[in-house]
């Protein structure tokens, strides 16, 4: 694997860009506008997914890059968990939870596979 030296060359971090992207273009329907602080948690959940890449990219460590990467795992959790109570509300429809969900999932599946790749790398490389 070539040396990433941008997190914005993480596919990881692409993939939750694009979670991004589709959250804030979910919650810009008008059933939103009533429940603003449903949708600031949204935002707030999902950016910070992309967030915790960036930043763990640019710790000292390995160790501590995954607990970063591990920290935007479960805030793409709390957004899913979110757009769960947006879908009960009826602020979205099952077809735009569907979309969620599995851009979610393609998610946590580039920040897994990357959390492997890192923990291998450490056992073969542990200084």
């Amino acid at each position: 694997m070539a040396t990433i030296k941008r997190f914005e060359d993480l596919e990881c971090w692409q993939e939750a860009r694009d979670f991004v992207k589709l959250a804030y273009a979910t919650i810009k329907g008008d059933k939103f506008r009533k429940d603003f602080d449903l949708g600031g948690q949204i935002r707030r959940s999902s950016v910070c997914s992309m967030a915790n890449i960036a930043e763990g990219f640019h710790r000292r460590s390995k160790r501590d890059f995954l607990r970063f990467l591990d920290y935007a795992r479960a805030s793409i959790a709390e957004s899913l968990s979110h757009f769960y109570v947006a879908l009960d509300q009826g602020y979205i429809e099952e077809s735009q939870m569907a979309d969620v969900r599995e851009k979610a999932e393609a998610v946590w599946k580039r920040i897994n596979g990357f959390i492997a790749y890192l923990k291998k790398d450490m056992k073969d490389h542990p200084n």
